[in-house]
């Protein structure tokens, strides 16, 4: 692992959050209050309070989940761009709407919540007198050609995806992974793009009959429902990590800020969880993508069940009961898992690089310092006596 260094930050990673977040306050009106303050003056504002320095090991949590809400915002504005409220793919919207009506403005201010996190974890750590984090010299992956997209350098690639579909029998079951269980891909989603491509491959201006008739409205609606199963996947790893993080805070204006992030990210997963089950029930169900050959079979047909109904069943999107703590204690719906080894920082890095979500080919650097990051946050310990 590298040696962690504090080089000058290029402005333009914290120009382009900060622009984006501008946006947000002008979407959301319940932010208005805050204002672009709350991520370019809070640093001068608060520092100038004269505040203490925090613990090292919470700077290296603060940093490390700033990177991974930096890495989420890029995501997320892909999909907001082609199929948020003011999405540009038309068809790629009817295809989301044909599992929620509502997708699209989902999708809008779950981008917004990220963009929020991303500019306040900086600004937060600027406050107190900490180096922000900057992965803008990895945005270096080309953006799809498909229309609605911004021709822009990203950070992530949603063209090829590998989704873990795990965590939806995880939440099924009365195991815990912490317990050293494993669970079965609900939807096995390899090569899989969760953005259109190419409008050679999809077509913009096609309708989204369910079911679809045709190949490209067939592709269309299997990118759709990819693309929301990844939503799902995405959320569930911040559901995760951030009570993670949490047990190893020390200040208590810090915790304050990991319990109440994390908060949000449940709340996230609760939303994907619940929309991604109309890709695999009737009418949409049975859905086959022409090109990868991904199946979103009829889940609630008792012959497309092999680990049986309970961990099959589409509605049973709330967390079941299930082994925490001691086994030997009785079953608790909890969060799960809760674990640096499966859930921490350098977990949350592994589970983004198998979803394919980077190319480190085209992005020199970037996985060391990830790890570099995600190293120092899962080394934080609690300290006592901090006040």
């Amino acid at each position: 692992m590298t040696k962690p260094h504090h080089n000058h930050i290029p402005p333009s990673d914290m120009e382009s959050v900060s622009q984006k977040w501008q946006r947000v306050v002008g979407r959301r009106s319940f932010l208005h209050g805050v204002g672009v303050a709350g991520a370019t003056l809070a640093a001068t504002t608060l520092a100038a309070q004269g505040n203490k320095k925090l613990p090292p090991g919470d700077v290296a949590i603060l940093r490390f989940l700033a990177a991974a809400e930096i890495i989420e915002s890029d995501l997320w504005s892909q999909y907001a761009e082609l199929g948020g409220a003011n999405g540009g793919n038309h068809a790629y919207k009817l295809a989301l709407q044909n599992l929620d009506n509502d997708m699209p403005q989902y999708i809008t201010d779950n981008t917004d919540d990220e963009l929020s996190h991303a500019a306040f974890l900086n600004a937060y750590l600027m406050s107190k007198g900490e180096q922000p984090v900057s992965l803008e010299m990895f945005r270096t992956l080309p953006s799809t050609i498909a229309t609605g997209a911004q021709q822009i350098n990203r950070l992530t690639n949603l063209q090829q995806l590998h989704v873990d579909t795990s965590y939806y029998t995880r939440y099924r079951s009365d195991l815990n992974p912490d317990f050293g269980a494993m669970f079965p891909d609900a939807v096995t989603i390899k090569n899989q793009p969760a953005i259109p491509i190419s409008d050679a491959d999809t077509d913009p201006t096609q309708a989204q009959p369910v079911p679809p008739t045709t190949t490209q409205q067939t592709r269309m609606q299997a990118i759709a429902n990819s693309a929301a199963f990844h939503f799902a996947f995405i959320e569930q790893g911040g559901s995760s990590l951030y009570p993670t993080m949490a047990l190893k805070v020390t200040d208590l204006e810090v915790l304050r800020i990991v319990l109440s992030i994390g908060g949000v990210e449940i709340d996230h997963f609760s939303l994907w969880h619940d929309k991604l089950g109309n890709a695999i029930s009737q009418p949409l169900a049975g859905v086959v993508d022409p090109e990868t050959g991904t199946k979103f079979l009829d889940l609630n047909n008792p012959a497309n069940q092999p680990f049986g109904n309970d961990l099959a069943q589409t509605n049973l999107i709330l967390p079941e009961p299930c082994q925490f703590i001691n086994p030997n204690l009785p079953l608790c719906s909890v969060i799960r898992p809760i674990s640096t080894e499966h859930s921490g920082a350098m977990a949350a890095v592994n589970a983004l690089t198998a979803d394919n979500l980077f190319n480190f080919n085209l992005q020199p650097g970037f996985f060391d310092k990830l790890m570099e990051l995600a190293g120092a946050a899962d080394a934080a310990r609690r300290q006592s006596g901090h006040d």
